[in-house]
């Protein structure tokens, strides 16, 4: 099969979950043999024309310049290229900035729409633009000739909602197996005495409510907090827990190994997210044997079940971070690491989705 996947910054990987799992999709679908084209934005780091057997077609991506409008442009200019082009499948990961676009797309090519988290609710966009993505969701539904979802959450949203069926395929995660203490070391920590966080800073992604916690409670415990602080909610958060020494903001981190070490070596994993998916960072951490204090909501609790602690208020963060210790619960540390393997991994995801690819593709011819 001739495929494209649409929706990311690109890859290799140098952002976030979907440009992961296009990172791990495209080349898994290369080596079974198919012809695959990934869309990166023209100012991507990497600029070559093919990536491990993946061709990589640059598109012109103005959001450096004029902010998320042009992630709409930059869609389009991938959207008017894949007409080009005669595919059988095409991948849209995400709908925010192409469904708007969904009457451009080829006839001939089956779009199969990965419909990501509730977009719609995420408390960062005003109430317009809240309006506009709910609407961006409705023409994805109807536009796509398959749709996926990365939670069971999502899948019964869609559901109810539009009375549409969709696919469940979570996301996917690699077990974490080669700890190295010396890889923590500059971030000035003590394996298993600091506690941390891995989110983008966002209103809905519970920091704030985390990081109040931790101002009550009269636990000294280091908290990092990874995620770009460069923001005006980052710089409201900076401000407000200016004079809570153990609260640490180190910026965005993309290293993975950096990563799986800081959370092998946690003590405390919070995860704060609230608005739906499989979110990456969770299975992630998972992988990497942290012990995982989760916002309480019906998407974390499909994934992680009774393998977790959960908060839903700052004193009940507080009152975790005072009395639990990764030492005391290694049942549920394992119980998670197993799901990756058995559940989670990547292998198994790409597999689900080259499927649904290929029932598709035989009913269709």
């Amino acid at each position: 099969m001739k495929i494209a996947i649409l929706g990311t910054r690109g890859v290799p990987n140098f952002y976030g979950g979907f440009e992961q799992f296009a990172e791990f999709f495209s080349v898994y679908l290369v080596e079974k043999g198919h012809e695959v084209y990934v869309y990166n934005s023209h100012n991507h780091p990497y600029q070559e024309k093919t990536f491990k057997g993946v061709n990589i077609i640059h598109k012109y991506d103005p959001e450096c310049k004029v902010g998320t409008a042009g992630q709409f442009i930059y869609d389009l200019n991938c959207i008017l290229d894949i007409r080009k082009r005669n595919f059988d499948i095409v991948l849209q990961l995400g709908y925010t900035s192409s469904s708007i676009w969904c009457k451009l797309l080829p006839k001939k090519a089956l779009l199969f729409t990965n419909m990501d988290g509730l977009e719609w609710k995420r408390t960062k966009y005003s109430k317009v633009v809240q309006k506009m993505l709910l609407f961006a969701e409705k023409l994805a539904v109807h536009s796509s000739d398959y749709l996926i979802s990365d939670s069971i959450g999502i899948q019964n949203y869609i559901k109810n909602k539009y009375s549409k069926d969709s696919t469940y395929i979570a996301y996917g995660a690699n077990q974490f197996l080669n700890p190295n203490e010396e890889l923590i070391k500059e971030y000035h920590v003590q394996k298993y005495n600091f506690n941390m966080i891995i989110a983008r800073l966002e209103p809905e992604n519970n920091i704030e409510t985390i990081l109040d916690g931790v101002a009550l409670s009269n636990d000294e415990t280091p908290i990092l907090v990874i995620g770009n602080h460069n923001t005006k909610f980052g710089n409201y958060l900076k401000d407000k827990f200016k004079s809570i020494e153990n609260i640490k903001f180190l910026g965005a981190i993309y290293n993975l190994e950096h990563l799986d070490n800081l959370r092998y070596f946690s003590n405390l994993y919070f995860h704060g997210h609230s608005v739906g998916g499989t979110n990456p960072s969770l299975l992630e951490a998972m992988a990497s044997n942290a012990l995982i204090i989760a916002h309480k909501n019906e998407f974390n609790n499909a994934i992680l079940n009774e393998n977790a602690y959960y908060f839903s208020s700052a004193q009940e963060v507080k009152i975790l971070i005072e009395k639990i210790k990764k030492s005391d619960n290694l049942r549920l540390i394992q119980n998670n690491f197993n799901a990756i393997a058995n559940d989670y991994n990547w292998n198994k995801i790409n597999g689900k989705y080259l499927q649904i690819f290929e029932n598709g593709f035989n009913k269709k011819n």
